[in-house]
């Protein structure tokens, strides 16, 4: 325990002092950094896959699932995305860090800057593509960072910090201490990195299940805000009026990775396309190597088959008596992350959508695309779920800064 809060203490230190020169930086040095990354990341790529390699055969012996083996794998591939959302950050233009709203009496002006947080803390599941995510949102932001991963990803964590992100940083004329790993692997660290308010005020925290909104409450009990994304799981409803070739179709495409959040998890189908529909479904299932859970059930109804080690591969078949009550299931059972409707009824689409609360809504299109990349051209930090104001959804640079309000004197 002591070891994780001098490791923690220690990186927020070297990412606070680097920290302070990142407002001043000009918008090229920092592409510049995003696009030396992607670079060698293609020069380092078998130092990389060699510690990932590492990695997956000491989960595989430790008995990791399939979800979860999914999620820390690496491949030539995989690193070709990662390259490319890099270079597609570095060209997307900076945010305006000064904008006037109005004019004020007595010949004023009022406007919004935006400002770094400063040091933000990242906690994320073993998921080695997440350390550069990451790492370049806090880049094009302009804010130092502490990150963590988990233990499992530990080793390709570090391939990717000492030998892409730092070199890159340091050849673009930023210091390379503004991006820290935590390197003690283990919880302790996790709950050192949500105990440091004076020095990380503001920790990203991915992954799922109990374990992250625990730490949610850690933090909340040291002063320190978060960014939580604790739970996914994402819902189709198949409605009356679906085309049932497209409802097949999105099932496919919603279930292509099985490790990821917004994979499909709940299946409704309307009650009077339940007998049609059902054996259907169960046979694109079926040819995806997936279980269907079919009534009745004896687990609840969202649960989130991501997380359960040797049954990954299974998804949830309930029939549902409409729009509104599909998107009310949906509401009350899950997450609250993605849900999506089929039909070719705009009116059932639009009682749908205008049901569900959740983070996103998808009408004839696949859950999958709740993702930062997919949806704005930019790589995410996380989905935040919250149900209160604040960034919501696929979290990205644009959302990692301060606002601050200027009075001054029009055409100061």
């Amino acid at each position: 325990m002591a070891e994780a809060g001098q490791a923690v203490a220690s990186a927020a230190g070297a990412a606070r002092a680097a920290a302070a020169d990142l407002a001043a930086a000009p918008d090229k040095i920092l592409d510049d950094a995003l696009l030396t990354m992607a670079d060698t990341l293609g020069k380092r790529a078998a130092e990389v896959l060699a510690a990932n390699d590492q990695d997956m055969r000491a989960a595989r012996a430790d008995g990791l699932g399939d979800g979860l083996l999914d999620r820390l794998r690496l491949d030539q591939a995989r690193l070709d995305a990662i390259a490319g959302q890099l270079r597609a950050l570095a060209a997307v233009p900076a945010e305006p860090s000064r904008r006037p709203i109005r004019e004020l009496p007595g010949g004023l002006v009022l406007a919004e800057r935006r400002r770094p947080v400063g040091v933000i803390g990242a906690n994320f599941e073993a998921r080695p593509n997440v350390v550069v995510d990451i790492a370049s949102q806090f880049v094009k932001s302009r804010n130092a960072g502490v990150l963590r991963t988990g233990s499992a990803a530990i080793r390709s964590a570090i391939a990717l910090a000492d030998s892409v992100i730092a070199p890159s940083l340091a050849a673009a004329g930023l210091p390379e201490s503004m991006i820290q790993l935590v390197r003690v692997p283990g919880q302790a660290s996790a709950y050192a990195l949500v105990r440091q308010p004076a020095l990380i005020p503001l920790v990203i925290l991915r992954g799922s299940g109990d374990s992250t909104r625990t730490l949610a409450l850690e933090a909340a009990r040291h002063g320190v805000r978060t960014m939580a994304h604790a739970d996914g799981g994402a819902v189709l409803y198949v409605d009356e009026a679906a085309d049932a070739a497209m409802a097949e179709r999105l099932v496919e495409a919603s279930l292509d990775r099985l490790g990821v959040c917004n994979r499909l998890n709940l299946l409704l189908v309307h009650q009077s396309r339940w007998e049609e529909m059902v054996p259907r479904l169960s046979a694109v299932l079926t040819g995806l190597g997936i279980a269907a859970s079919l009534p009745p059930h004896a687990h609840p109804l969202g649960r989130e088959w991501a997380l359960e080690a040797g049954q990954e591969a299974t998804v949830t078949l309930a029939p549902a008596s409409g729009a509104r009550a599909a998107a009310l299931l949906a509401n009350e059972e899950t997450s609250g992350l993605a849900a999506a409707i089929v039909t070719q009824d705009e009116a059932a689409a639009a009682e749908f959508m205008d049901a569900y609360a959740g983070t996103g809504v998808f009408w004839n299109a696949t859950t999958r695309l709740l993702d930062g990349f997919k949806l704005f051209n930019v790589p995410e930090t996380g989905i935040n779920i919250d149900a209160v104001p604040g960034p919501r959804g696929p979290v990205t640079f644009r959302d990692l800064c301060l606002r601050q309000f200027e009075v001054g004197p029009a055409g100061g």
